[in-house]
This record gives structure tokens, C-alpha cells and sequence, in this order.
């Protein structure tokens, strides 16, 4: 019975000391699961960040419509890694393209320049790079702006990998085209109205001088023929210095845009007649022969009697101008039941190519020696076109010209 009670003891300690030795690895075993739980919880919560990052990047390329590249100058290859540019004929390489296949796609102007800047960032001369250049394809050309930056060095310091983005940029380029094509129209017209306001004093001064002289003449001139002559030579002046004062009165409501249309029924045949038998004392019918080319004797039309009168007028203003001698047709034909053309024939000195295309412009003047201010053609260009037709001329220099409008018939 000793024995048995000095052993019962020593068997309850070594279970007390198994039983906290277990305890104890417990613990340590929870201790070390909870740090590796947060752990892991932390690398989640990076990765989740990196794919949130990841899909945020791609979302700012898409907005921003841009594709990204790496070089490898070594091999000097190149890899598009993401394209997101407008347009699907922009250019995109293969895995791994030699760089040196891409040159024959830039323009020529540009690729000097091109290659020279990317060999600075090869050989390490430069840290970065920015260019901006054409590309050809083979459907059409555009325009593209890329920058890259070294991303990695070798032990000397040379780049091992090079890292760019481009985008492209026809709009841009588009939109600067426009600004200088309008500045250019601006200074242009400035210069043009400049013009016309130094010429405005003598276009107006020559008629109103004549009128003045004749006038001065009458009381003086008993012969009766050569007051009829006075009377006449007064008579030309005045429809000369009308029709400037109705060009400058007709062009101030075109700036002001009082372009309003007052259609009524008219013939226009009546209309045409009426205008001819205006500009008949101003031809000189010895050198220059004037004839009526009309179809039929009485044509309805319903349209802005006056800007269509005011069209016919400046259209065989200019041929008279123009023309010294041969002839002068005034004419016109339907298109359709709907339209109908009207057009001056002439045998002057014709209009070039070059010229046809500003014609129509405001102040223009393509000879400074004859009569006139830059307006004519104008006005009957905005007349009828809010007459909802079109104006236009065909000629050849020395081969005389034939000035056109097509209008609605309603």
C-alpha cells in the first residue's frame, strides 16, 4: 500500500505536465494560425488592389484612348502590351517586331527625325523620348504622338527596357488645319476689305464726277443732239453709281443678316426683260452683240422677286464688265419640274481655275483696271442661296465664261 501511494503522485504530475505542454503548443499553434491568417489576409487585400489598379489602369487607357508599348533596345524589338487608339487602321506590331520594319511606315519627312530621337534614348543620350509624326498605311495617313521614358538600366547604365505610350491625333491635327485656314481667311479679308475701302473712293468718285461735269455741261449746249448725248452719258453714270450704292445697301443687310424672303408669283420671263432692257444703253452694241436665249414665253415661278432681279443684275454686270467685244447671251432652262437654271454667257476673258474657287468672295477683285467693287458676285452668291439654290461658273481663260444659278421653281 506504500509503494501504491507513493506512485499515484508522481502519474498526476506527469499528466498535469503532458496536459500543459499541449496547452502550450495550442496556444503557440492558434498564435501562429491568427499571424498567418492576417498575413494572408493582407496579400489578398494587395492582390485585390493590384487587379482594382490593374482594371482602373486599363479604364484610363480606354478613356484616354491610348496604347502601350515596351522596347527592348538590346534587341531592338518592340511589343504592343495594350492598344486602345481610335481608328482601325492604326498600325500595331506583332510580339517582338523589329523596330527597323516600322520605319518604312512613317512619312518621309518625319522619319529622320523619328529614328534620330530614338537612337538618343538607345545609346543612352536621353532619358526620354516625344515625338509626333505621320504614318502611312494602305487606305489613308495619320497622325500620331508617342512618348517613352527608360525603365530599366544595365550595370553601365545603358537601358535595357523602354517603356511609351501613343495616341493619335487627327482631330488635333485637324482642328490646328482649320484655325489656320480661318486665320488665313481672316488676314485675307482684312486685307481684301482694306482694299475695297482704298477703292470705294474711286469707284464712286468716277461716276459721280461724270455726272457732275455732264450736268455742269447741259446749260452751255444748244445743239440738241449733243444734249442728248450729255443726257445719256448722265443717264450711265447714274445706273453705274446706283447699282455701287445698291451692292454697299445690299451687302450691309447680308452682314446684318436681314436675309428674309418675301415670295409672291412672278414670271420670269417678264423678270428677265425688264433687267435686260436696264443694262441694254450700258453694252455697247457696235463691238459687243446682246441676245435673250428663252425657251418659252411665260414661266410661273414663286420666289423673292427682288433678290432674284438683284442676282440677274450682278451676274450681267460682271459680263459686261468683262467683255469687249464678241457677245453677251442672257438665258435660261428647266431642270426639272422643280428647278430651273438661269445663266449669262459671255465671250470675255474668261476666269482661271485657280480663280473660280474665290470668285464669289467678298471684295475679291481679280483685275484692279476694271470698274467694280468686289461685291456683285457676292451678293448673288448669298441671295441665292437663301433662295435655297446654287451659284457656279464654267470658263477657260480667254474662252469667255458662263455664270449660273439653279433655283426652286416654288
Amino acid at each position: 500500500m506504500l509503494y501504491t501511494h507513493a506512485e499515484n503522485p508522481l502519474s498526476v504530475y506527469l499528466m498535469w505536465g503532458v496536459a500543459f505542454i499541449v496547452l502550450v503548443v495550442l496556444v503557440i499553434f492558434a498564435f501562429a494560425q491568427r499571424r498567418t491568417g492576417k498575413v494572408l489576409k493582407n496579400e489578398l487585400e494587395e492582390l485585390d488592389k493590384v487587379r482594382q489598379n490593374n482594371i482602373e489602369y486599363e479604364f484610363i487607357l480606354k478613356a484616354m484612348k491610348i496604347a502601350v508599348w515596351r522596347l527592348d533596345p538590346k534587341r531592338r524589338v518592340v511589343t504592343y502590351d495594350a492598344d486602345f487608339r481610335d481608328g482601325k487602321d492604326s498600325i500595331t506590331s506583332s510580339p517582338e517586331t523589329p523596330i527597323d520594319l516600322l520605319w518604312d511606315l512613317l512619312e518621309p519627312s518625319d522619319c529622320e527625325r523619328v529614328v534620330a530621337a530614338l537612337e538618343d534614348i538607345f545609346a543612352g543620350r536621353s532619358d526620354s523620348y516625344h515625338q509626333i509624326y505621320r504614318i502611312k498605311t494602305n487606305t489613308v495617313m495619320y497622325w500620331e504622338e508617342s512618348y517613352a521614358t527608360v525603365s530599366a538600366r544595365d550595370e553601365e547604365g545603358l537601358p535595357i527596357r523602354i517603356v511609351g505610350t501613343s495616341l493619335r491625333i487627327d482631330d488635333q491635327k485637324q482642328m490646328e488645319a482649320d484655325l489656320i485656314n480661318a486665320r488665313n481667311k481672316a488676314e485675307e479679308s482684312d486685307r481684301l476689305k482694306t482694299a475695297f475701302l482704298a477703292n470705294m473712293g474711286h469707284e464712286i468718285r468716277t461716276p459721280l464726277n461724270a455726272i457732275v461735269g455732264f450736268a455742269d455741261l447741259l446749260p452751255m449746249v444748244d445743239n440738241e443732239a449733243d444734249r442728248n448725248q450729255l443726257i445719256s452719258e448722265i443717264q450711265i453714270n447714274n445706273r453705274k453709281l446706283l447699282r455701287i450704292i445698291d451692292g454697299l445697301v445690299s451687302m450691309s443687310k447680308i452682314e446684318a443678316e436681314a436675309r428674309n424672303l418675301v415670295k409672291s408669283k412672278t414670271d420670269l420671263v417678264e423678270l428677265l426683260n425688264d433687267v435686260v432692257k436696264t443694262f441694254l444703253p450700258t453694252i455697247d452694241q457696235k463691238t459687243v452683240s446682246f441676245s435673250t436665249q428663252f425657251p418659252y414665253p411665260q414661266l410661273m415661278l414663286s420666289t423673292d422677286v427682288d433678290k432674284l432681279k438683284e442676282i440677274v443684275i450682278n451676274l450681267l454686270d460682271n459680263a459686261i464688265k468683262f467683255t469687249q467685244e464678241g457677245e453677251i447671251i442672257l438665258g435660261y432652262e428647266k431642270l426639272d419640274d422643280k428647278c430651273l437654271r438661269i445663266w449669262v454667257k459671255d465671250t470675255g476673258i474668261g476666269v482661271s481655275e485657280a480663280d473660280q474657287k474665290k470668285i464669289f468672295d467678298r471684295f475679291v477683285k481679280l483685275n484692279d483696271y476694271v470698274p467694280g467693287t468686289g461685291l456683285g458676285l457676292a451678293v448673288a452668291k448669298s441671295h441665292i442661296e437663301s433662295l435655297g439654290g446654287k451659284i457656279g461658273v464654267n470658263s477657260h481663260v480667254g474662252e469667255g465664261s458662263t455664270f449660273w444659278v439653279t433655283l426652286p421653281m416654288s
